[in-house]
């Protein structure tokens, strides 16, 4: 885990074209998993963006509700495989939410969210809402929050930590406690 110092982002940028790739990926791995005659993404040109193996998320909603939300912090596969991989467990494995069914594939809106390496803070005024996601461990007690939450929910600093608590099964003002490690990431994010 990096410190504040060295800290600088999420480290990649991907073109539009790429983008529609990651997500396109994702959806056909649902499609797949329900239809598996269903014909695959096939890339005409090489992207060594996508190569890269990073922390990453992929969330499903549908009509603006989550639907599902599997990822994993840190680097798995590259970004191609890894994709793919997450949007089939978003889809039929997040205990949340019964499986995604073939007639809702089309309702489903994709979010992507790529991930910095994460870095652990000592001043939780130093957290952002909206720009920075949330580690927060006590003990055996571990709960995460990506950065677009506390932005979609209209979370100040105070109400983001209490939350990212109680996402880990602590109390929510737990996050003052000096045995509390508090991490923090940014993300970039883009969707359908």
């Amino acid at each position: 885990m990096e410190n504040d110092k060295n800290h600088k982002g999420p480290g990649i940028e991907l073109t539009e074209k790429e983008q529609e790739i990651l997500l396109e990926l994702a959806r056909n791995a649902i499609v797949q998993k329900l239809q598996p005659d269903s014909a695959g993404v096939t890339l005409s040109e090489d992207y060594p963006v996508l190569k890269e193996e990073r922390g990453l998320f992929v969330t499903l909603h549908k009509n603006s509700a989550l639907r599902g939300c599997i990822g994993h912090l840190k680097p798995m596969a590259p970004l191609l495989d890894e994709v793919q991989n997450l949007a089939k467990l978003a889809a039929f494995e997040d205990p949340r939410f019964p499986s995604v069914s073939i007639n809702e594939v089309a309702d489903l809106h994709l979010e992507i969210t790529i991930l910095s390496p994460m870095y652990r803070i000592d001043d939780p005024e130093t957290v952002i809402p909206g720009k920075h996601g949330l580690l927060i461990s006590r003990g055996y007690y571990q709960g995460i929050l990506l950065p677009q939450v506390a932005s979609e929910r209209g979370w100040d600093r105070e109400t983001f930590l209490e939350q990212t608590c109680i996402k880990a099964g602590l109390r929510p003002d737990d996050w003052r406690k000096s045995d509390t490690e508090i991490s923090v990431f940014t993300a970039y994010i883009f969707s359908e």
